[in-house]
């Protein structure tokens, strides 16, 4: 157990020194983030370059997954590097780790896409990622350990405070650069953006990792480190002696049971879900989106500073656990508002005319399907839903005996999918094509002239579906959106972000021995960050997909962060007023 300090003085500068560690460390930790968290930024597009055949509905969520393979391989990273931290020293590790990053996101903006080379594309991009994630791993207990090792005792929140801005700083130059690119104004523009302009964020990386390293290769390894290989108080096993000894392990079940967990879902969801939730279920575009997150992430950034620093004053649990709270009482309502205030349309249409599903939940599947083959349309409840799916239209389910053929409610009409158990071949195909016409509209065809043996073909004009009828809007309008409310509400949720996120830093340092803190810190950390965490998209959209409700996927962070509040009281400890040089 680490001890206690008399306290040091109050008021301390930082010195030119300590300025050096915190921003070579802080600056490399950015890029890092900004490489990792490109690809959450340019999930639709990445779904539409290298996922080429899948339905709309898991094409997105199979790029989610990708994403998340990124964090999945995190904590395996936290154990390579964790140990080789604890062997060999902090600053060695976290610059090999800067240069496996910065090259695998480079590598990243020169694959070919599907339409070039078929599956490879995505294996080749899974690959990338993986590198990613196992670099990522290894990072964060370096960059955090190697600051908090050369902070004043009592300022140790506040220096960890500058790597915890980091992830959301590095998304923020992700977004400002993405943003700038898709804009018009550079020349590019969406539509070239999507097709290979894309690939330029990716590429900048090149140069942030020239950056990173050279700032890097001028630090000196932590004192702390330095004073525990000179007296041969170093672990010579840190991987057996943090995770195979009772005492150490319980400390890391209490650190991520009590206070990570919760952290690592309030942060994705905050973030990177609010971002997912504009996009795909209130249609906003791409660029709007991006732009509204950055403005909220840009308020909210100098509060992980506050509460780094307010953490060296009250300690660093009731923080933490007051974030995992307010995170669990309002997530559903916020997001309720979000849906008011970011597609009016939308909200209206879901009021006056609420879609409802009434079907056999033996025959309904989830709507996921990772290897492109089901066409959902075996069954009348599969045809239903994967129509209101691509619409990507809320709706409520009601059981019904089997045998019942499905039917769909929209405000007070009721319309009957097509029995597949009665058609077949062009029958069926057709018979679905006009139910979904009927259902959420058609496209105008142009006509087709006679080829050979097949007729020609007149043209068709659109057709306005039922849920265009009632109010269900294809896309948010741009002049209906009320931008400084969203912006309230996604700072709201970054400010939350803040509060989990700024001080556990420095806790998760006080917590462990420094012979084998970054073992110890680090695979609890990039677990429930990189599974709880990273994976909270895909498992939430995941979880919309299969019921209908777009903010049923906020069950999975409310559920976590509640359950981090109630284990974080009875069990984790306060830390901030131990001594770490032991």
């Amino acid at each position: 157990m680490a001890s206690t300090y008399d306290g040091l003085p109050k008021h301390h500068q930082a010195t030119r020194s300590e300025k050096l560690i915190i921003t070579a460390s802080s600056l490399g930790t950015v890029f890092e983030w900004y490489d990792f968290y490109l690809y959450g930024l340019l999930t639709a597009i990445i779904a539409a370059q290298f996922l080429t055949g899948l339905n709309p509905t898991t094409s997105f969520i199979m790029a989610l997954l990708i994403f998340a393979s990124g964090f999945i391989v995190r904590p395996f990273g936290a154990i390579v590097f964790g140990r080789i931290g604890d062997l060999f020293g902090r600053r060695y590790t976290f610059i090999i780790t800067l240069l496996v990053m910065g090259l695998s996101t480079f590598l990243v903006g020169c694959l070919p896409t599907y339409k070039s080379v078929g599956v490879a594309a995505p294996i080749m991009l899974v690959v990338l990622r993986m590198f990613q994630g196992l670099a990522l791993g290894g990072e964060y207990g370096g960059a955090a350990t190697y600051v908090a090792e050369h902070a004043p005792h009592n300022r140790r929140g506040f220096y960890t405070s500058w790597i915890q801005i980091t992830a959301t700083a590095g998304l923020a130059m992700a977004l400002l650069i993405v943003i700038g690119v898709r804009s018009p104004i550079t020349g590019v523009g969406e539509e070239a953006f999507k097709d290979w302009g894309w690939r330029i964020p990716y590429l900048v990386s090149g140069l942030f990792l020239i950056v990173g390293l050279w700032l890097r290769l001028k630090l000196h390894e932590s004192p702390v480190f330095q004073k525990m290989k000179a007296e041969g108080t170093g672990s010579k096993s840190p991987i057996k002696e943090a995770f195979g000894q009772w005492k150490n392990l319980k400390i890391v079940f209490i650190a991520f049971f009590g206070a990570i967990a919760g952290q690592a879902v309030v942060w994705y969801c905050g973030q990177l879900y609010a971002l997912f939730f504009l996009e795909k279920m209130l249609k906003i575009d791409g660029l709007t989106a991006n732009t509204l997150i950055i403005v909220a992430l840009l308020m909210a950034a100098p509060f992980f500073l506050f509460f780094g620093w307010l953490s060296d004053r009250i300690g660093r649990k009731p923080i933490i656990l007051s974030g995992c709270a307010l995170a669990a009482l309002t997530l559903f309502p916020v997001f309720h508002m979000l849906t008011d205030a970011a597609n009016p349309a939308l909200a209206r249409a879901q009021a006056a005319a609420p879609v409802t599903v009434t079907a056999n939940p033996a025959e309904c599947s989830s709507q996921f399907d990772p290897v492109g083959a089901n066409k959902f349309d075996k069954t009348s409840c599969d045809i239903v839903k994967n129509a209101l799916a691509k619409a990507g239209v809320n709706y409520t389910n009601v059981a019904a005996a089997p045998g019942t053929v499905a039917t769909v409610a929209v405000g007070d009409k009721n319309f009957t999918a097509p029995d597949p158990s009665r058609l077949s071949g062009e029958e069926k195909k057709a018979a679905i094509a006009a139910f979904t016409a009927q259902l959420i509209g058609a496209p105008a065809t142009p006509a087709k002239a006679a080829e050979g043996d097949k007729p020609a073909v007149a043209a068709q004009p659109a057709v306005e579906g039922e849920l265009a009828r009632v109010g269900y809007p294809g896309k948010a309008n741009p002049a209906e959106i009320n931008k400084p409310l969203v912006v309230a509400l996604l700072f709201y949720l970054v400010l939350l972000v803040t509060m989990v996120y700024g001080p556990i830093a420095a806790m998760l340092v006080e917590l462990f021995p420094s012979r084998i803190r970054y073992s110890s810190m680090s695979l609890p950390y990039h677990i429930g960050n990189g599974w709880l965490g990273g994976l909270l998209p895909a498992i939430g959209f995941a979880m919309v997909a299969a019921t209908g409700d777009i903010y049923y996927g906020l069950w999975y962070p409310v559920v976590v962060a509640a359950a981090t509040v109630v284990l974080g009281l009875i069990f984790l400890p306060e830390t901030f007023r131990r001594n770490i040089d032991a």
